[in-house]
């Protein structure tokens, strides 16, 4: 059967449409942010960062915001680049770190380097966020060079947090948290798409009650 060319284009069309309409969202939430503002749990996700990065590593923190992660990874000692969506979130980026590699990317393409570039990559409160979660791991696996490492934390929706709070108070209609996370979910995702050594912790919070998932895994 011949391809349909009138639903290719519909389908390309909708697709851009939806990537222009995401990255106009992350732009005005950056412009409307506090300018001095901390990100939840910094100090924590920090020392998780610091117990996996080498120094000399080529490092990539992916949705790198204020770019803080990064100048962290700077200061470890690795070669960072930090990446994001929103054009506002760079210019803070710049202005804190003025000497460190920020780009911009596309929210709906891939990333912009060649396979292999790094053996480090953060992604911080990001994945709960992406849309296409096969395409952006595809992505991240790619420019993961061999044996490196991917570390991603995020929100934990084990079953008794959700039964307690409700769905609704996690994933709003209009907001940007576009998948929910439990340990094991997870870490069956990282294996799926061919990473191997993951590790899935659960913390902050009582026991069952778990607020993050920290994970590292190996391409």
């Amino acid at each position: 059967m011949s391809a349909d060319p009138y639903r290719s284009r519909t389908i390309r069309h909708g697709t851009a449409r939806y990537g222009r309409a995401i990255r106009e969202y992350y732009e005005d939430l950056w412009e409307r942010l506090p300018d001095e503002l901390e990100p939840p749990e910094f100090e924590r996700r920090l020392a998780f960062l610091r117990d996996h990065v080498r120094a000399g590593d080529r490092a990539l923190d992916i949705g790198c915001g204020t770019g803080d992660f990064t100048a962290a990874l700077a200061q470890a000692g690795a070669r960072a680049v930090g990446v994001d969506v929103a054009e506002a979130a760079l210019a803070r980026a710049r202005a804190r770190h003025q000497s460190l590699d920020f780009r911009l990317v596309p929210i709906e393409g891939p990333l912009p380097f060649e396979d292999n570039s790094f053996e480090l990559v953060w992604a911080s409160e990001v994945i709960e966020h992406v849309a296409d979660t096969a395409q952006w791991l595809s992505e991240v696996r790619r420019v993961l060079a061999p044996a490196g490492q991917l570390l991603v934390t995020t929100p934990s929706h084990g079953r008794l947090r959700v039964a307690i709070s409700g769905m609704d108070r996690f994933s709003e209609p209009l907001g940007d948290h576009l998948h929910l996370y439990t340990k094991a979910s997870l870490q069956t995702l990282l294996e799926e798409f061919g990473f191997s050594e993951v590790e899935v912790r659960a913390v902050e919070g009582p026991p069952l009650l778990r607020r993050s998932l920290y994970s590292s895994a190996v391409r």
